[in-house]
């Protein structure tokens, strides 16, 4: 496999391209789409096994796993960039114009090239795998902790926890969600073709208000996953509240509540049930969504039900 000098599409070199070709190394790198398939066919691989045996009740398990080992890897990697780029400040900051000095630093500096051309390609592998999973079950994908970068494929995934400290400090850093949020959660049975609709007018809609807008959810599954599956496709950045159960037991969607109201958002959209009415018929309204929607009024935050169309 050689890398490709040129995009196809575009003829364009990609930062993946542009960054491999900085290094002063003679082997080559793998090219993007041959980084990609790796992704896709480990995923399917891993499906066609598992589906439809006795294992298929843990596939969710074993397949986000898998996908979080490469998000791990990157981050690992990426964390070596960032001490070489450390030890690249400290030899510029004490530089005595001696060779040995010189070659510290290009040593430094070629290190942490390398480490960001690593980053991306695995973040390449991951990204492709998340997305075979997710055209072949509907599940998206979402690390347990820390953040997902965002890509040419994939939405910028931030843990709430993060964006908070973030937007206190008020830092522009990869964990900053920017100043315009837009809070969401709907009912789990908010699952179906009507609803999806519904939530993606919505979402369209808030997109039209604010174009530079982040989606905060907790990622739960019905109409939140739905929610999730929008802002991948319109490439919105997305920050997640996951409901921390084992903290905080059933109070847990509820302090997912407060965080996403900490990331202080212009609107807050919710989904109490779900849209479709044979299926909504005797469910009570989600209780998690009413708090949301009751905790924004308090704070005075615009807040808007979705129904079904007049």
């Amino acid at each position: 496999m050689q890398l490709k000098a040129f995009s196809p599409v575009t003829g364009a070199m990609s930062s993946f391209e542009a960054q491999a070709l900085l290094l002063d190394d003679p082997r080559v790198h793998p090219a993007e789409d041959a980084l990609q398939q790796l992704g896709h066919a480990l995923m399917n691989e891993v499906l066609d096994v598992f589906s439809e045996t006795a294992l298929e009740d843990f596939q969710s398990t074993i397949c986000e796993c898998l996908i979080g080992a490469f998000h791990s890897a990157a981050q690992r990697i990426e964390r070596e960039a960032d001490k070489a780029r450390g030890d690249l400040n400290r030899f510029a900051r004490d530089f005595d114009g001696s060779e040995i000095a010189d070659t510290e630093m290009q040593a430094a500096t070629q290190k942490a090239r390398a480490a960001d051309v690593a980053t991306l390609a695995l973040e390449m592998v991951r990204d492709a795998a998340a997305a075979s999973y997710t055209t072949s079950t509907g599940d998206v994908w979402s690390p347990w902790k820390g953040s997902a970068k965002a890509s040419r494929t994939t939405a910028a995934q931030i843990e709430a926890r993060e964006a908070i400290r973030s937007a206190k400090a008020r830092k522009h850093s990869a964990a900053d969600p920017g100043a315009i949020i837009v809070a969401f959660r709907a009912a789990p049975q908010a699952d179906t073709a009507d609803d999806a609709n519904r939530i993606f007018d919505a979402l369209n809609w808030a997109l039209v208000q604010w174009p530079q807008m982040a989606l905060a959810t907790t990622g739960a599954k019905g109409g939140e996953k739905i929610a999730i599956k929008w802002a991948k496709q319109k490439n919105v950045t997305l920050v997640l509240a996951k409901a921390d159960f084992d903290r905080h037991g059933r109070a847990a969607p509820f302090r997912a509540n407060d965080e996403l109201i900490a990331l202080e958002p212009v609107c807050v959209l919710t989904l109490t049930n779900t849209l479709n009415l044979e299926r909504g018929a005797g469910l009570q309204p989600f209780g998690p969504a009413l708090n949301l929607g009751q905790k924004a009024g308090d704070k005075g935050v615009r807040h808007v039900v979705i129904r079904t169309r007049a």
